[in-house]
């Protein structure tokens, strides 16, 4: 394994700026997910690391080493693609194989790692079949096989689930998971898929238009956003935002929504009286009961999944979701009635975003 840092990374293609000056360092062993929309550089940057796109400026150290003029052999990494990109000729053994025998190992030695990452991955007893006689899954497999028996400093995944149903993905989600506390390898992973980070990730770059939101563990990013962007993107369902007005209630700082109402929140936040501001309020952290910020509205759609009810209810002129027990006795056209404690209530500047 090896240690990446990337050093004020720049990508420009002509006149257009796509990656702007991205910073990161990445310790041995660690595993790393790089989030955001379609579009924010994600990819890009992943490329990049592993030398199959041009640097505009910066540098990329792996192991300590500059590896900018290394080509992609050179560098020691392996990559798992979205598409699998198997060869369809050859069995899943000669495709686990391959690249070993570009490198001119002993077949001895490529029977042997073939046999480990195949006991490894529960690919044993495929191991004579082609491509096209295996699941999606099972495809993936072999793409994670191939790139096992290289033994790389460092692993990168470039959406490797996204082409799998959902619960396929969950599945390989937990096989991926294993496998990097198995063999412990450097890893940097590419999703739009928030769960995916959430769930894989030691720490989690979230990406947006080619710059570096933040950076932390899933947790940190979950409890503590730096911005509005980082808030709504990290959580599932989204967090709800409503637009107010910094203001005092009973000598306590509150925010005024559009509608009259009123938010109070914790007075730890760093607010100012008159601030234009947005709260975000999560859809988990209603409760039922009358302790905290009463939240009232018309109930427009319910959606049992079980164990939890997701409410879909009008308040302060907007459409809010809430989370709540599956026992919940929500109707549509009802009154649903809640409540949020005020440390749970998150607070952006209107302007910049940035969290309070």
């Amino acid at each position: 394994m090896a240690s990446v840092e990337l050093r004020d990374i720049r990508k420009s293609y002509g006149v257009l700026e796509v990656i702007h000056g991205v910073s990161l360092s990445i310790g041995e062993g660690e595993f790393i997910a790089l989030v955001g929309p379609s579009g924010c550089g994600k990819s890009t940057l992943l490329r990049m690391i592993a030398g199959l796109e041009d640097i505009t400026d910066g540098e990329v150290l792996i192991g300590g080493k500059v590896v900018n003029p290394l080509t992609p052999r050179e560098r020691n990494i392996a990559m798992v693609f979205q598409s699998y990109a198997l060869y369809p000729h050859m069995t899943v053994a000669e495709n686990m194989g391959f690249n070993l025998k570009l490198s001119g190992l002993p077949k001895s030695e490529i029977d042997k790692r073939v046999g480990e990452a195949a006991r490894m991955l529960a690919l044993t007893e495929l191991l004579d079949r082609k491509p096209s006689q295996l699941s999606g899954g099972q495809r993936q497999r072999v793409a994670m096989g191939r790139a096992i028996v290289r033994d790389p400093a460092v692993f990168l995944f470039d959406e490797p689930l996204s082409n799998l149903d959902a619960k396929l993905r969950v599945q390989m989600r937990t096989e991926i998971k294993a496998l990097h506390q198995k063999v412990a390898t450097t890893s940097i992973y590419v999703t739009h898929d928030q769960i995916e980070a959430m769930t894989l990730a030691d720490r989690i770059v979230v990406l947006n238009g080619g710059r570096v939101e933040q950076v932390g563990t899933p947790l940190e990013l979950y409890r503590t956003p730096a911005n509005l962007f980082v808030a709504g993107f990290i959580g599932s369902p989204a967090m709800n935002v409503l637009d107010g007005t910094v203001e005092a209630a009973d000598g306590e700082p509150a925010v005024r929504l559009r509608d009259g109402s009123a938010i109070r929140i914790a007075p730890e936040r760093k607010v100012r009286l008159g601030q234009a501001v947005r709260i975000g309020l999560r859809p988990e952290h209603f409760v039922a009961g009358d302790k905290g910020n009463a939240i009232v509205g018309r109930t427009l759609l319910v959606e049992p999944t079980g164990a939890q009810t997701h409410v879909l209810f009008e308040f302060a002129g907007e459409q809010i979701t809430a989370v709540v027990d599956g026992d919940h006795p929500a109707r549509h056209g009802t009154l649903f009635k809640a409540a949020m404690d005020r440390s749970q209530v998150y607070v952006f500047d209107r302007q910049s975003g940035a969290a309070l």
